[in-house]
């Protein structure tokens, strides 16, 4: 008869724990408390209470960060949520040269998205090939990275076309389990390609999609690459693009950085983006019930 030690589990655990305590559990808990203080880089600070957060709503520049991350939300969202799922009943099709389309689709999610945002930097450029093609056309250069709107639209665009082919994988994956007699019972009763789309697919893909719209969701909310790249570290002309996560960057670093303002910053986001997740999860559980 073997005897188990209760401290045997706990050992096996240990490592994980140790990891996620050092590397996410601990910077968390000291961001958290960094946020009440008047920390600055080079000195811990004092406790200043709820200062950091008073100070915000004050701060003409964390409204423009916070107006841009929500429009990021409302503009990426949908699209990676739709998008994507189109792309996979295209590429599911078992058709010769589609394990092509399948790679080519899914390249830019593996290529660095400083790679891909220089490369759209480039083409979006005054002198880009974009801008280029559009005076070949005689419709005129459009100011695609000096102006804050289009600016931030091509941030979006950008944002979207590296998460389909990420997305598209999750949606294939899921295709695989929808049931191919709920398909062929629609077409019998006469019910086209789009009907079975809307009526079988969409139905059986739903808890998909709110998965889709959650981590999109999130990664849409703190975004900086893409902005940081085409926008520059000054978050575009007057700062008009800069987005929250960018802000925490500017207050936050070098030798004058405000560490504690940067970290109420943080926390800010981290609420927010907790706060996206969570109804993006009662709404799915609202159209259950």
């Amino acid at each position: 008869m073997t005897t188990h030690s209760p401290a045997g589990p706990w050992l096996f655990l240990a490592p994980g724990l140790l990891i996620v305590g050092a590397f996410s559990l601990y910077p968390f808990l000291s961001t958290v408390a960094h946020s009440f203080t008047d920390a600055h880089t080079l000195t811990r600070g004092r406790f200043v209470g709820g200062a950091n957060y008073g100070d915000m709503l004050h701060d003409a520049m964390f409204w423009t960060g916070l107006r841009n991350s929500l429009l990021y939300v409302l503009g990426a969202v949908p699209l990676l949520v739709v998008l994507p799922l189109l792309l996979a009943m295209l590429v599911r099709r078992r058709i010769p040269g589609i394990a092509f389309f399948r790679a080519a689709f899914y390249t830019p999610v593996v290529a660095s998205v400083v790679v891909v945002g220089l490369i759209w930097v480039w083409l979006l450029d005054d002198r880009g090939l974009i801008n280029a093609l559009l005076e070949g056309l005689g419709f005129g250069k459009a100011g695609f990275l000096s102006d804050s709107w289009l600016l931030l639209l091509s941030a979006m665009a950008v944002t979207v076309w590296k998460g389909l082919g990420y997305y598209m994988i999750i949606y294939l994956a899921a295709l695989a389990d929808v049931p191919g007699e709920l398909h062929e019972a629609c077409a019998v009763d006469g019910a086209g390609a789009v009907r079975r789309f809307l009526t079988v697919t969409v139905p059986a893909l739903r808890g998909t999609m709110v998965l889709v719209a959650a981590l999109s969701s999130v990664n849409a909310f703190k975004v900086f690459s893409e902005v940081y790249l085409m926008a520059g570290p000054t978050g575009g002309p007057g700062g008009e693009d800069t987005t929250l996560v960018m802000l925490v960057q500017q207050v936050g670093t070098g030798l004058n950085g405000r560490v504690g303002y940067a970290s109420a910053l943080s926390v800010v986001v981290f609420v927010i983006t907790l706060g996206l997740m969570l109804l993006v999860l009662r709404a799915h559980r609202r159209e259950d019930a």
